[in-house]
């Protein structure tokens, strides 16, 4: 086979095709989960904390008071956002719950799908061994 028939036989594969799904599922399974963080979740866990915007917290590193980050960074100062890790780390619990809770639902929907079906009844060792011995008298 030439170069371009293996290629496409390998594109054509059920893995390629089944990942190239995937991908795109999780990209708008991902939309879903950020727009549920970022519009339900967040102004809960804002309304929780007093209405702390986490990633507005931050410490100058060249010993000046700014009165908030914008103004620091306006003003050329060095500054660590400690804040956007808090936020980070926040989002990443959340999304993680979310996440849980879905794959859990869906693996209890998948397990009331699989039904066991009972294997067929055969004849037991006996019930064989007299039908040998049947046929042998004959």
């Amino acid at each position: 086979m030439g170069f371009f028939a293996d290629f496409k036989a390998s594109l054509l594969k059920g893995d390629v095709l089944s990942l190239a799904t995937a991908v795109v599922i999780g990209g708008a399974f991902g939309k879903i989960v950020g727009s549920a963080v970022d519009d339900i979740i967040m102004p809960v866990v804002g309304l929780l904390t007093g209405g702390i915007d986490f990633t507005q917290k931050f410490v100058t590193l060249d010993g000046n008071s700014y009165p908030n980050l914008a103004a620091a960074k306006a003003a050329g100062a060095a500054v660590i956002t400690y804040g956007n890790l808090v936020q980070a780390i926040i989002n990443f619990v959340i999304i993680s719950f979310f996440v849980f809770v879905v794959l859990r639902a869906a693996d209890k929907a998948k397990k009331k799908e699989t039904v066991v079906e009972a294997a067929p009844v055969g004849p037991t060792q006996e019930e064989l061994l007299t039908q040998i011995r049947d046929l042998l008298k004959k």
